[in-house]
């Protein structure tokens, strides 16, 4: 039992004491012995206080590091600067940049009160309703795999949660396969295969020389797999970098996972955000379902409809049968029953109304291309500025490149820094920004903190 000797001038009153106990700072002696706080010891005509400390059975945790995307939140709400940018967290903001509910929820949320909808329990696999609609918007309604009732779907908490129950069954049912990921890609990818227990190695995808995708590189890893390797891809808007292949380098990319006999695994977390259009942020998926491939797609709509704190998404498995997709989701409930028993509803409700009603539905879509459109403007504002401000002639082309919610500056960890220490820009340290955090008004200032950090740090 480890002990520390405190001199009794020293001790302060622990915050259980009474009024009474603490009055006029002095403390008393009986009830501190009383509680087995402090022990009284005498030396030497000294009287001293002995606080006896337990060891922890928990002793061995240490102190986890804290996360590099909401860690720069934290650090930006502690800034006073008045030009601060928060340029970290993935999250649309309006141009007087602050949070934003999309009309078109607010609607479905008054129809859920008027109906005075219940908020029991929803079944394993989530709300019927929900998982009907997203697979309809993922895939389209008329998509063979959904008229012949090939896809098992369920709903997951969010896209982070929805990538780990599709990452425990990866771990189930093909034991020692290998995951492939981006490099790079979203932080959580790899903590989510790592605390599933699932390998998984990087395949090549930005190239710093040209700000640009290593396609390649990225053929030549996804050939070297393992055979029957999951290959992570993400669907549009690739995070962190806004780099998309083309629809002819899908089609290559879909080439090679078939002669691999690989397995694809998309990430949608942007369709309709992207590019303003359901339809084309969905293409990549569609081209690999109508190849008769079977799939894994993890959805978002934390993105697209800012539904962030609901935690609504899915899970959908292409099968090569209806008798092979009811079997695959009965397994998908089996995991989920224990890890979270089952999804919450209010999410699913407001999905699930939008896409029901033609007129929600609508406006829904015009809400997309609006903010899509904002940020559009503000990449192009961006480039404007870094071309008429930086005289070196460095190409910055590649921002108009790249699509959706982020960019990849091409800074590195110390230029980043820099952005940070001196022009009060919080962002990754890996060179990304989110356009959805930054206005017209502001696009000049970032364009100098950029130039700065680009030229003046190593």
């Amino acid at each position: 039992m480890a002990s520390t000797v405190l001199s009794l001038a020293s001790v302060s009153p622990p915050s259980s004491l009474s009024f009474h106990d603490s009055h006029k700072g002095k403390i008393n002696l009986g009830s501190l012995e009383r509680s087995n706080l402090f022990l009284k010891t005498e030396s030497a005509g000294r009287v001293s206080m002995v606080a006896s400390v337990k060891a922890s059975r928990f002793d061995g945790v240490t102190m986890a590091p804290p996360d590099p995307i909401l860690g720069v939140s934290e650090a930006f709400k502690a800034s006073t600067n008045e030009m601060k940018l928060n340029l970290g967290v993935g999250a649309y903001r309006t141009e007087e940049l602050q949070p934003y509910v999309l009309n078109v929820v607010k609607k479905a949320e008054n129809l859920m009160l008027q109906r005075g909808e219940n908020k029991e329990y929803l079944p394993i696999e989530g709300l019927a309703a929900f998982n009907k609609a997203t697979a309809e918007l993922l895939f389209g309604a008329d998509n063979p795999v959904i008229k012949e009732q090939k896809v098992a779907t369920v709903q997951g908490l969010s896209g982070t949660g929805s990538l780990r129950l599709a990452a425990a069954f990866i771990e189930r049912y093909f034991p020692g396969a290998k995951a492939l990921i981006s490099s790079p890609t979203w932080g959580n990818h790899k903590n989510i295969f790592n605390d599933a227990g699932v390998p998984w190695s990087e395949y090549r995808y930005y190239d710093p020389k040209t700000v640009g995708l290593d396609f390649e590189g990225m053929i030549a890893d996804i050939k070297a797999a393992p055979e029957g390797s999951f290959i992570l891809l993400h669907g549009c808007a690739h995070n962190p970098t806004g780099i998309d292949p083309t629809l002819d380098q899908w089609e290559k990319i879909a080439d090679v996972i078939q002669e691999k006999n690989h397995i694809p695994f998309f990430d949608v977390a942007y369709q309709g955000f992207a590019s303003g259009s359901l339809d084309a942020d969905a293409a990549s998926v569609r081209l690999f379902a109508a190849r008769g491939m079977e799939l894994l797609v993890a959805q978002s709509y934390s993105k697209n409809l800012g539904l962030y704190a609901e935690r609504i998404g899915a899970i959908n498995v292409v099968l090569t049968s209806s008798d092979t997709a009811a079997r695959v989701k009965s397994q998908l409930k089996r995991l989920a029953r224990p890890m979270y028993s089952n999804p919450p509803i209010h999410g699913a409700k407001i999905v699930a109304n939008i896409v029901g009603d033609p007129t929600l539905f609508n406006e829904w879509k015009a809400e997309m291309e609006m903010m899509a459109g904002r940020i559009k403007n503000v990449r192009q504002k961006l480039y404007d500025s870094l071309c008429a401000k930086d005289k070196s002639g460095k190409d910055w082309s590649f921002i108009l490149k790249q699509i959706g919610m982020f960019s990849f500056t091409g800074l590195n960890k110390t230029q980043t820094e820099n952005m940070t220490n001196k022009w009060h820009v919080f962002m990754t340290k890996d060179g990304r920004i989110s356009l959805a955090g930054l206005n017209l008004a502001k696009c000049e200032y970032l364009s100098d903190a950029i130039i700065d950090s680009y030229h003046n740090v190593s």
